[in-house]
């Protein structure tokens, strides 16, 4: 059961990050207009309520798995909005299928062509997938070492119980080395990135590197008093600022 809100003629599928499910939107829910838009909010396998799901937990299989829910949902054609590794999936459904996709909004989103890493970091990174406290050093990097401990630790604490250790660790090596900007580049859709002003790896910099080099049509907009979890952090901004974009394509 994949959960909706709203009933109205946009459809939209929110594709949560790493770190996420389908719950971790939840903080934004109260401020999304469902008389105007329609949302779903699913789960990838092995995370949220297909943590028992068995799969590739690849790109190319969540991007199939988005196409077959819209199929399901009876969305035509739909717009997507990606937190982080979710916007890896949705520039692949993008990919995958041009014809069915209206608009693409990614939050703090990955890059088609992956995101870099040094030693140091990789080892931080691929440590997170067996050691709670990397995650915790992760979540408190990526949001600018500001936030309190009490969020970090809900946060490492929904990771643990809404993702299946295998399938947290094969979408690390799916988001980290993507590589399908060919597939990509160029395309007309409207796109537009969201970033928080304290993300130190996928802020404004980065996305004018990439999405903005990918897309002839994106805007790019950067939110104060964010991180990486502009979901969290600043719900209302996030909220008004996807739906500001959505309403207009």
């Amino acid at each position: 059961m994949v959960a909706e809100l709203g009933g109205g003629q946009h459809p939209v599928i929110a594709l949560h990050g790493w770190f996420g499910s389908g719950a971790a939107w939840r903080p934004l829910q109260p401020h999304l207009d469902g008389s105007r838009f329609r949302y779903a909010f699913p789960d990838y396998r092995g995370y949220g309520e297909r943590i028992e799901e068995p799969g590739a937990h690849s790109l190319a299989e969540a991007a199939q798995d988005v196409l077959a829910l819209a199929d399901e949902l009876g969305f035509e054609r739909f717009s997507l909005v990606g937190h982080s590794m979710g916007g890896a999936v949705m520039q692949r459904v993008l990919a995958d299928a041009p014809h069915r996709v209206w608009a693409l909004v990614g939050i703090s989103p990955v890059p088609a062509s992956g995101v870099p890493f040094d030693e140091q970091g990789w080892a931080l990174f691929t440590g997170a997938v067996d050691e709670p406290g990397n995650r915790r050093a992760i979540l408190d990097l990526t949001t600018g070492n500001r936030l309190t401990g009490v969020w970090l630790d809900a946060a490492v604490r929904h990771s643990l119980e809404h993702s299946d250790r295998r399938a947290f660790g094969d979408y690390l090596e799916a988001w980290a080395k993507a590589d399908f900007q060919a597939e990509i580049q160029g395309n007309p859709v409207p796109v537009k990135v969201i970033v928080g002003e304290h993300d130190p790896a996928l802020g404004a910099e980065t996305m004018r590197a990439t999405f903005q080099q990918h897309y002839p049509n994106c805007e790019l907009e950067t939110l104060t008093n964010a991180g990486h979890y502009a979901i969290d952090e600043t719900p209302i901004a996030l909220a008004t600022s996807i739906e500001r974009f959505l309403a207009a394509v």
